[in-house]
């Protein structure tokens, strides 16, 4: 990948860094928050240490996925970015869509294909020195499966074939543009812009699911989308209720 080309194919007038490997861009871009002059996307052609939610592992294969990381700075205090993995999921879903690859959304920060984990989400952030936010949001979006990798990871998961054979600058330049739209309008609007398109791309909408804490179960009820705070909506026995994203898991209950 080349990082002049991915700006020239791109209008999200963002800084593009590639590097051939590195342990995790989201750490990279934490360690420089307060260096960056504006945002930035760092591509890794190999991430050996990626990371993913509640500490988790993301595991990847050179060539056959992508893994990249956007710095960009926010308004305000961290409340400010409350569900923003949530509009970042929704404007990866939809530029997918776009490039003809249907794709759904599982609370509160995985890219579903046919029912399997095909990209995930890490936001993480630092303060920075006017009082604003820096949220790193990292992105790992699986290609190809080899599978040995699929192995490794120990269950199914998601591919895109038909993207994996398009040349990764356009790709990623295309990716770019939507997220950086995306990041525009929450920094201006919240998640409440969000939380309809985010509903419209729900995966489980209507399913029996329950909400685990270290393998406990929390809650049990029908999934029904998010509200605009982005918390998940579970109707229960009892009533609706809210659930605020955490170390929690979503499962269909079996």
């Amino acid at each position: 990948m080349n990082a002049e080309r991915i700006m020239s194919l791109s209008n999200a007038a963002v800084a593009v860094e590639v590097v051939p490997e590195t342990g995790s861009t989201n750490a990279d871009l934490l360690a420089r928050a307060f260096t960056l002059q504006g945002p930035t996307l760092l591509v890794a052609e190999h991430q050996t240490a990626g990371r993913g939610r509640a500490g988790r592992s993301w595991l990847s294969a050179p060539g056959h996925s992508l893994t990249f990381s956007v710095a960009w700075k926010f308004g305000g205090g961290l409340h400010k970015l409350t569900g923003l993995p949530l509009a970042v999921g929704t404007a990866l879903a939809e530029t997918l869509g776009r490039l003809g690859q249907p794709v759904q959304l599982k609370w509160p920060n995985d890219v579903l294909k046919d029912g399997d984990k095909l990209a995930g989400i890490l936001v993480e952030t630092a303060a920075a020195g006017d009082g604003g936010v820096w949220a790193v949001i990292g992105i790992g979006l699986n290609l190809a499966m080899p599978d040995e990798l699929e192995e490794q990871i120990g269950r199914s998961v998601a591919a895109v074939p038909w993207l994996a054979r398009m040349e990764r600058d356009t790709l990623l330049a295309a990716i770019l543009d939507g997220l950086a739209e995306a990041l525009r309008l929450f920094d201006k609007s919240g998640f409440a812009a969000f939380s309809a398109r985010w509903n419209l791309l729900h995966g489980w909408q209507g399913q029996t699911v329950v909400i685990l804490d270290r393998g406990e179960v929390l809650q049990e009820g029908l999934a029904a989308g998010v509200d605009d705070a982005g918390r998940l909506l579970l109707d229960t026995e009892s009533g609706r209720v809210t659930v605020v994203a955490g170390d929690v898991s979503l499962r269909i209950k079996t």
